[in-house]
């Protein structure tokens, strides 16, 4: 029970978190989404909430549900009660020194090309452990990164700015690639300018792809035209494959494609350009026991995985 306002309230953990998800998503929709709820179910919870608690915490500006002046209170809140119970929760992690239990990480959806096999080999060690992957785009882990809400998130372009902890654990290389048929395929030496002269098949704005490849073409005063915009890297490829365009794609992504003959990778100067994933979370972020086990075994097997991954 908590007293707000000389009011007592009894208020459940699940309704907390549900307050939370609504007050960041600014919305019921992508909160129910991300809790795996209906919308109707949702709105009810944060209606009697609202009922509860005897206060609007919810305004609707827009098309968006924004928190009002108590609402703002309430969350602020509402946060630090999480944490102390995320706290609380590692600490007893670690006086029972048992690796077990949720492992929750959001990554950006071209890892999906090796982390299941990395967390697969994990998992061998540690059968106990529950991972809880979200595949989503960059912009996306972006804003769960700065909502605390994983115990890491894993990306490819560190966002600026922000008081974080990376740490690079592989190496993510991207390559040119065209159908085997393509004027460029059979071709050694093929310039930067001939490149960008090609019909280019993008990722969405904000893709860590995207933006080292138009910053590479920038920093030689050139500029790739979108030919098509397209939302995943599987899309992109069957694009490629289809003979619509060419593209810059993670080598990790490829290697099916490569084998069996379907794309070719382009020998254009400049290229290949090499990157790094990256673990990450906030500074300061108290790190579980089998968070921190994790951590340490990606560290130490990653390079063994692309070796493999090579061969």
């Amino acid at each position: 029970m908590y007293i707000f306002w000389g009011v007592a309230v009894h208020l459940t953990l699940q309704q907390l978190k549900l307050f939370d998800s609504v007050a960041r998503n600014a919305g019921y929709t992508l909160a129910a989404r991300e809790l795996h709820l209906t919308q109707p179910a949702v709105s009810i919870q944060i209606k009697r909430l609202e009922e509860q608690l005897g206060l609007a915490l919810f305004e609707r500006v827009g098309k968006k549900i924004l928190l009002t002046q108590a609402g703002k209170v309430v969350h602020e809140s509402t946060l630090a009660i999480l944490e102390k119970l995320s706290e609380m929760a590692n600490v007893v992690e670690q006086i029972k020194g048992d690796v077990k239990g949720p492992l929750q990480l959001a990554v950006v959806t071209t890892t999906k090309y090796f982390l299941p096999h990395l967390i697969g080999e994990f998992l061998q060690c540690y059968p106990d452990v529950e991972p809880r992957l979200r595949f989503t785009n960059r912009e996306r882990v972006v804003e769960r990164l700065d909502a605390n809400l994983d115990d890491f998130v894993i990306m490819g372009q560190l966002p600026p700015n922000r008081n974080l902890v990376s740490h690079p654990f592989l190496e993510n290389v991207l390559v040119p690639v065209a159908r085997p048929d393509h004027p460029l395929a059979k071709r050694k030496g093929v310039s930067l300018q001939e490149l960008a002269a090609q019909r280019f098949l993008h990722r969405e704005q904000g893709s860590g792809t995207r933006m080292r490849l138009e910053q590479l073409l920038q920093d030689n005063g050139l500029e790739a035209t979108p030919y098509m915009e397209l939302g995943s890297m599987e899309a992109v490829k069957q694009g490629v494959m289809a003979g619509l365009g060419v593209a810059v794609l993670s080598l990790h992504a490829l290697r099916l494609e490569l084998e069996t003959g379907r794309l070719s990778v382009l020998d254009v100067e400049g290229f290949p350009l090499k990157r790094q994933w990256y673990l990450v979370h906030q500074k300061g972020k108290a790190l579980s026991l089998t968070a921190q086990t994790f951590l340490e075994f990606i560290l130490s097997g990653s390079a063994q995985y692309a070796s493999r991954a090579q061969e």
